[in-house]
Formats: structure tokens, C-alpha cells, sequence
């Protein structure tokens, strides 16, 4: 692991996008199956590289853009745990199902994570592209609202407030759509109305 950097050293462009990218990058760790792992240190953005030999960088917490990456790893957490669609099925093929994957143009994927419950549902979306995407439609399983219950785009987290207001809501028809707005370089995460 040494000389390999800090996750967010190895993130390309300004400030603005480093960090931006990190917080898609964790939100996308976090609403992908499979375990997470973090280093000392990354839960915070720290600059450098852990080192075994220092003290991680805790004074970089007096930072916005710092404390907002801590809120960030901190809210998707407890995020995982209230969620039984993010944890319930991680193992099984049964818990997944991509939705959006072929819009490299947009550098947007999706996807359904999904519990025992049949109305246990959590929609992934992330953007890796600086590029905000209004009336992007995404398909979901159920009509009604759905609540945007995390939004890496957050001026909560060093965000720009860009998102869907807390919800937005998918007409009935044969397939529903939703209607989204994606932030630049962010993920949210909406779930069904119960």
C-alpha cells in the first residue's frame, strides 16, 4: 500500500473536483454491494498517504471541505445500516439489478439495490461527469414517490445543492420513470415511499 497515495491524491483536477470526486467515489463504494474498506485517515479526506510512523491529520478537520467529507462517510454509515436494501442481500445476485449502464457519453450509471421486502428498494445513481443532467429518466419498479434520502451533492458534505428537493415522483404506466435531476460529480440514493 505505500507510495500508492491518499484516495483523494489520486483524484484529478481543481479542489472543487477532487473532493466532489471523492464523494462520488465513497457514495459508489457505498451503494455498491460488497464490503467496504477505508484506511485511517480517508474518512476525511486526509492528503497524505497513511502512514504508520505519524498521526493521521486530525487538524485538517477544521477544514469545511474536510469536515464535510467526514459528514459524508459518517451519513453513509448509518445510511447502510437503516437501509435494509443496501445490506440485506449483498451476497446474493438477487440483491442487484443495473438499470442504467450504457450512457458512457454522460458518465452516468444506476442501479436498484434491493432487500428481502418487496418494497426494499434503494436507486443509485451516480455521475462522474462535472455536468448537471435535468429530466435525466431513469426507470424503477414501483410508480409513487421516491424519496431522495442522500444526496453526495449536499452543501451538508462541501457540496453545490444541486438534487431533487427530497422527492420526486414516478407516474404509473407500464414502465415507471422517474424524472431526475443529477448533480456533477455526486450520487444520490432515493427509495420508494412505503
Amino acid at each position: 500500500m505505500h507510495g500508492k497515495r491518499s484516495i483523494l491524491g489520486r483524484m484529478p483536477g481543481d479542489d472543487w473536483q477532487r473532493f466532489a470526486n471523492l464523494r462520488a467515489y465513497y457514495s459508489f463504494m457505498f451503494g455498491h454491494p460488497g464490503k467496504k474498506l477505508m484506511f485511517m485517515g480517508c474518512e476525511f479526506g486526509q492528503e497524505r498517504e497513511w502512514n504508520h510512523d505519524y498521526s493521521i491529520d486530525w487538524h485538517l478537520l477544521q477544514q469545511p471541505r474536510h469536515s464535510g467529507i467526514q459528514n459524508l462517510v459518517r451519513d453513509l454509515n448509518r445510511l447502510y445500516r437503516a437501509l435494509p436494501a443496501l445490506h440485506e442481500l449483498d451476497c446474493d445476485q438477487a440483491g442487484f439489478e443495473w438499470v442504467v449502464t450504457d450512457d458512457a457519453n454522460n458518465n452516468v450509471f444506476a442501479w436498484i439495490r434491493k432487500g428481502n421486502d418487496a418494497r426494499a428498494r434503494c436507486l443509485v445513481v451516480t455521475n462522474f461527469s462535472p455536468n448537471v443532467y435535468r429530466n435525466y429518466r431513469v426507470r424503477v419498479p414501483f410508480a409513487g414517490k421516491w424519496h431522495e434520502v442522500f444526496n453526495s451533492d449536499s452543501a451538508h458534505y462541501g457540496g453545490t445543492n444541486v438534487g431533487n428537493i427530497g422527492e420526486v415522483r414516478a407516474p404509473e404506466g407500464a414502465t415507471p420513470e422517474l424524472s431526475l435531476t443529477i448533480p456533477p460529480l455526486a450520487a444520490i440514493f432515493l427509495v420508494p415511499e412505503s
